[in-house]
Formats: C-alpha cells, sequence, structure tokens
C-alpha cells in the first residue's frame, strides 16, 4: 500500500452502489479518497469510516451532479479538504454518479432528458473541464459508461445515448490531455444489483433472470465485479491504457 498513500481520487456518488464500491477497492490499494453524495450523507459517512479503518484518508462533499453553477463553490470545498489532506491536488477523477431512468421513446419528456443529460454528460463535461486544474499530471479520468451504448434494452434511449456521448468525449479527453500524461478510459458495466433504476435487476427476479440467460458467465453483475477495474485503472500497471472502453458485463449480450 505504500506507493499509493500519496495519491488522492475524487469519486462522484460514492455513497452507495457501484461508487461505494470504488471508493473501498480504492482505498484497498490504498489511495486516499474524496467522494461525493447527493442526499444519502448518512450512507456517505458510514462509507467513510470504513475507508479510515483502512488507513487512509477520506472525506465526504455534498454534489448536486447536474448542477454546473454549484461547480466553483464545489472545488472550493474539494480545496480544502486536499489541504486537510496536505496535498494541493488530487490524481484521479472517477465519473460515476448518476441516476436511471426508464421510458420509452414515445413517453420520454423534455424535463426526463434535461435530467440525464445534465447529470450524465453536461455535468461530466464541466466538472471534468472545472477539475483539471487541480489533477497532477500523470493522473486518470475514468468515465463510467454502460453496457446499453453497445446493446440496447428498451426503455433506456437517452441514457444510453448520453452515455455513447460519453465514450466520445473520452477519447477527446484522451487526446487533448495526452500532454500532461493524464490518461482518459471508460468503464462500461453491464447489468448490476443495486438499487440503480429503482433496484430493477436486483429486485425483479425475471429480471434478473433474463440478465442471467444473455450474460455468458451465467449471472447479473454484483458491485464487486466493477471496484476493482476502477481501482486497477489508477494503479501503474494500467499506464498505458488510454482512450479505451472497458465493458465489465460478464459477456453480456455477445
Amino acid at each position: 500500500m505504500t506507493s499509493n498513500n500519496n495519491k488522492i481520487a475524487l469519486v462522484t456518488g460514492g455513497s452507495r452502489g457501484l461508487g461505494k464500491n470504488m471508493a473501498l477497492s480504492l482505498a484497498k490499494k490504498g489511495i486516499n479518497v474524496v467522494m461525493t453524495y447527493n442526499s444519502k450523507e448518512d450512507e456517505a459517512r458510514e462509507v467513510i469510516v470504513e475507508i479510515e479503518q483502512m488507513g487512509v484518508k477520506a472525506a465526504a462533499l455534498r454534489l448536486s451532479a447536474g448542477e454546473v453553477g454549484s461547480f466553483d463553490g464545489f472545488f472550493e470545498q474539494v480545496t480544502r479538504v486536499l489541504k486537510g489532506f496536505g496535498a494541493e491536488r488530487f490524481d484521479f477523477l472517477i465519473n460515476n454518479a448518476g441516476i436511471g431512468i426508464n421510458a420509452p421513446i414515445t413517453d420520454t419528456t423534455e424535463e426526463q432528458f434535461d435530467l440525464l443529460m445534465n447529470i450524465h454528460l453536461k455535468g461530466v463535461y464541466f466538472l471534468t473541464q472545472k477539475a483539471l486544474p487541480l489533477i497532477n499530471d500523470g493522473g486518470r479520468i475514468i468515465n463510467l459508461s454502460s453496457g446499453l451504448a453497445r446493446f440496447t434494452a428498451p426503455g433506456y434511449s437517452v441514457y444510453a445515448a448520453m452515455k455513447g456521448a460519453i465514450e466520445t468525449l473520452t477519447k477527446y479527453q484522451a487526446k487533448e490531455l495526452g500532454a500532461r500524461g493524464i490518461t482518459a478510459n471508460v468503464v462500461a458495466p453491464g447489468a448490476i444489483e443495486t438499487d440503480f433504476g429503482g433496484g430493477a435487476v436486483r429486485d425483479n427476479p425475471a429480471y434478473n433472470a433474463a440478465v442471467a440467460g444473455v450474460t455468458a458467465l451465467g449471472r447479473a453483475g454484483l458491485p464487486d465485479d466493477i471496484g476493482g477495474v476502477v481501482a486497477f485503472l489508477c494503479t501503474e500497471d494500467a499506464r498505458w491504457i488510454n482512450g479505451q472502453r472497458i465493458e465489465v458485463a460478464g459477456g453480456a449480450n455477445l
């Protein structure tokens, strides 16, 4: 763990689900964690306690990932937290925060479209832009996409379209930030048993079985399947991976 104990990751949406698993997986590698939550402050505090028990530093800040106007104030808070960690910058940005809305194209409202766009595309774009002065040269950006950007599941047209945009954006980030030694990659989970999208995969046995049936490894994904991949991308072993989409879906819809 000693090689990472001065490295710091910022994980958005870290209080539950995949983000929580990412934060814990990073901490297991000795990486300090600043994570955000939207409304689940108590859950975020519990994650912080768990991380600190691993002997690394951790902090939780509130962030509304779709409200670009709040980002300047957010990064003022990040700067204060970093000072408390004895640092001026951080190393790894993991753009994980997100929500799911399932609605057919015929029923999707402009309000739903804008909400998903603001959180999954506009928010990611400008949060990353505003983070860049605080990211160390040689750092990493990891954006979260979805298997749904490659295959389809009715009702996720807007969500998947935003994730497709994120995959293109990631390549541009890799190209434009290469001069600073910053890599940018996409991790694209398949269907995971979390409370995402109302907990459909986790709580609906028929849906869970359908996911398992189209997955080569014969089951739906778990948060533990994802966090370690994100943590790996923050290690020296992953230094030459850049501009790539890594689908972590057990071989779904092959």
